[in-house]
C-alpha cells in the first residue's frame, strides 16, 4: 500500500494538514475501522502505520495478534523516534 494512496482514499488529498478538522476526523475514523476489518497482515501494517503517523493508532497489542507484527511496529516507532533527532535545517 502506497502512502499518498492511502492518504488520497481516506482524506481526499495525500497532505492531510490540507483537509478540515471535520474531514480529518472522518478519514481517521473510516480507516481505524478498515484496520479492524482487515485480515491481510501486509495491509494491517499499512493501516496502524498511517494511524500512528496521524497520532491515532491503537496500542500495538489491540492491533496486532502476531508477535512480528508487533515487534516491526516497535521497530518502526523506534526508526521514527530516531529520525527525529537528525532532521537536517
Amino acid at each position: 500500500m502506497d502512502l499518498d494512496t492511502l492518504l488520497i482514499r481516506y482524506f481526499g488529498t495525500a497532505d492531510p494538514r490540507a483537509t478540515g478538522a471535520e474531514t480529518l476526523a472522518s478519514g481517521i475514523e473510516r480507516c481505524q475501522v478498515d484496520l479492524g476489518l482487515e485480515q491481510d497482515r501486509g495491509k494491517r501494517f499499512a493501516l496502524w502505520a498511517m494511524l500512528y503517523l496521524l497520532g491515532s493508532a491503537p496500542d500495538l497489542d489491540v492491533a496486532f495478534e502476531n508477535e512480528e507484527d508487533r515487534e516491526a511496529a516497535r521497530n518502526f516507532m523506534d526508526l521514527l523516534a530516531a529520525s527525529e533527532g537528525n532532521e537536517v535545517s
